[in-house]
C-alpha cells in the first residue's frame, strides 16, 4: 500500500531520455517515488494507496531548481532602477546595510522563497546575509535550500572581519552536513569584492566538507576590466589560477567569457548558473549559452534577486534562456527546449550533487513535483509538452507543489505559512527602506 497516488496525469519526467508518460500514474511512499507508468498497464491499474488524487487535465513534472537567487532582496524589489551593475550595487548595499537584521532577513527570505515555491521551484541556491535566517524561512515553507557562509571584503553590513566569515561558514557546514534538505555551500560575493586569499579560504572550507562553492563571475565588462587591472588576468583566468574552478564550483552569470575561458570551465567541470533576466535588465549583456553548451559545460538557471530582475520567475528565465541565443545567432535550432528544461531541473540537481535524489521523476527519487493546470487559454492546444513548458507555461499555471511527497502548495497557496501577515510586515517596512537611498 502506497502513501499517495497521482493518476490520470501527463507526466514530463525530465529524466535523461526526456521520457513523457501520457495518462500516467505515479506512486509515492515515505517521500519517495515508487512507481511511474502508464495508467493502461496492468501494474498501473493494480497500484493502491492511502490517498489517491486525480490530475486529469494536468501536467506533472519535477520541481524546478533555481541555482542563483538572493531571496532576502525581495524587500528591495524595484528600489533601484536604471543603473548598471556597479552603480546599482552602490545603492543596493546602502539599502541593505540600513535595513537588514536577522529579523528583516527572515522576512525578505520568506517572501522570496515563497515566490519561488508558488511558481513551482522546490529547491533554491541562495546567497545572502544571515544564511541561518534563510534556512529558517525555507524550513517553514517546506522547501530545499542550498546556502551557507558568505564572504565579503568591502564595507558591508555590520563590522565582521574575514575571520568571522570563516567561523560562521564552518559552523554552518558542521550544522547541516547530514541534512537532506539543506545543501551547504560557501558563497563569496565575487572576485572584485573578495581578495584571492579570502576566495581560497572559502573554497578550502567547502572542499573540506565536500560541499559547494559559488560566486558571481564575469558578469560585466567593468568587472572584467577591474580584475584585469588588479591581477593581470580576466575573471575566469583569475579564478582558474587560484584553483577555484571545478565540479563543485558554481559560477553565476559568466556573461563576458571568451573561448579559452569557456574551455577552462568545461575542462574543470565548473557549473554555470545563467541569469538572463537580471543580465538584460542591468544592461550587463547576454551570456554565450550556445557556446557553453557545446563545450560541455553543465548549464543551470537562476533568477538572481528580485531587486535586479524584479521578480523570481523561472518560467520567464527558461523562455529567455531558450530564445536569446536564437536571436543572437539568427538560428532557430540552437539551444533546444529539452536542453533548457534540463537546465531548470536535472542539471540543477547534478550541480548540487543531488542527481540521485532530485531533478527528475524516477522511482527511487524524492517526490518533489509540481502540478500544472493545462486548461488556460494559453495552454490549448498542446502538441508537445516539452516545448509547451519552455515557451508557453506561466508561473500562474502552477497549482500544487509537493516536496518529499508532502503538499506545500495547494491550489496556488502555501500550506505551511500564512503569507498575509508577512506581506503586511513587508509593506510596513517599505517607507524606511525607500528613505535609506534618498
Amino acid at each position: 500500500m502506497h502513501d499517495l497516488l497521482i493518476k490520470d496525469a501527463l507526466f514530463v519526467t525530465c529524466d535523461s531520455n526526456h521520457k513523457v508518460v501520457y495518462d500516467g500514474i505515479m506512486a509515492v511512499s515515505n517521500g519517495r517515488i515508487t512507481a511511474l507508468e502508464s495508467n493502461k498497464s496492468n501494474a498501473g491499474l493494480q497500484l493502491q494507496a492511502h490517498q489517491t488524487l486525480s490530475a486529469k487535465g494536468r501536467l506533472v513534472m519535477p520541481g524546478l531548481i533555481n541555482m542563483h537567487c538572493h531571496a532576502g532582496d525581495s524587500l528591495f524589489r524595484g528600489l533601484v532602477e536604471g543603473l548598471t551593475l556597479e552603480s546599482w550595487l552602490g545603492k543596493v548595499w546602502v539599502a541593505e546595510k540600513a535595513t537588514l537584521t536577522k529579523h528583516t532577513t527572515y522576512l525578505g527570505s520568506i517572501l522570496g522563497l515563497a515566490e519561488n515555491l508558488l511558481a513551482g521551484v522546490t529547491t533554491v541556491m541562495d546567497m545572502f546575509w544571515y544564511p541561518n535566517e534563510t534556512v529558517r524561512a525555507a524550513n517553514d515553507l517546506g522547501m530545499r535550500l542550498s546556502t551557507g557562509g558568505i564572504f565579503f571584503d568591502l564595507p558591508g553590513i555590520g563590522d565582521r572581519v574575514h575571520v568571522n566569515y570563516i567561523t560562521e561558514a564552518e559552523k554552518f557546514m558542521a550544522k547541516h552536513q547530514e541534512s537532506e534538505t539543506i545543501f551547504s555551500a560557501t558563497l563569496p560575493h565575487g572576485s572584485y569584492t573578495v581578495s584571492p586569499k579570502n576566495l581560497k579560504d572559502a573554497k578550502a572550507i567547502s572542499d573540506r566538507y565536500g560541499a559547494l562553492f559559488s560566486t558571481h563571475a564575469a558578469e560585466t565588462q567593468a568587472e572584467q576590466a577591474d580584475i584585469s587591472t588588479r591581477y593581470g588576468k580576466s575573471v575566469i583566468r583569475h579564478l582558474h589560477a587560484h584553483g577555484l574552478l571545478g565540479p563543485k564550483s558554481i559560477l553565476a552569470h559568466c556573461v563576458h567569457v571568451d573561448t579559452t575561458e569557456i574551455n577552462m570551465m568545461a575542462d574543470s567541470g565548473t557549473i554555470v548558473a545563467h541569469n538572463p533576466m537580471s543580465n538584460l535588465k542591468l544592461g550587463s549583456g547576454i551570456a554565450p549559452v550556445s557556446q557553453m553548451l557545446k563545450s560541455g559545460i553543465k548549464m543551470t538557471l537562476g533568477t538572481d534577486g528580485a531587486i535586479s530582475g524584479n521578480d523570481l520567475d523561472m518560467w520567464l528565465t527558461m523562455r529567455l534562456a531558450a530564445s536569446l541565443p536564437k536571436g543572437i545567432m539568427m538560428r532557430a535550432d540552437v539551444v533546444t527546449a529539452k536542453e533548457v528544461l534540463h537546465m531548470a531541473t536535472l542539471n540543477g540537481a547534478e550541480a548540487l550533487g543531488q542527481s540521485k535524489n532530485l531533478g527528475s521523476l524516477e522511482p527511487g527519487k524524492a517526490a518533489d513535483f509540481i502540478v500544472l493546470d493545462l486548461s488556460s487559454i494559453h495552454a490549448v492546444p498542446m502538441f508537445d509538452p516539452i516545448t509547451h513548458l519552455v515557451y508557453s507555461t506561466s508561473k500562474s499555471d502552477v497549482r500544487d507543489v509537493f516536496v518529499d511527497g508532502k503538499k506545500v502548495v495547494s491550489d496556488g497557496k502555501a500550506t505551511k505559512v500564512n503569507m498575509d501577515q508577512k506581506l503586511r510586515n513587508a509593506n510596513a517596512l517599505a517607507p524606511s527602506i525607500k528613505a535609506s537611498v534618498e
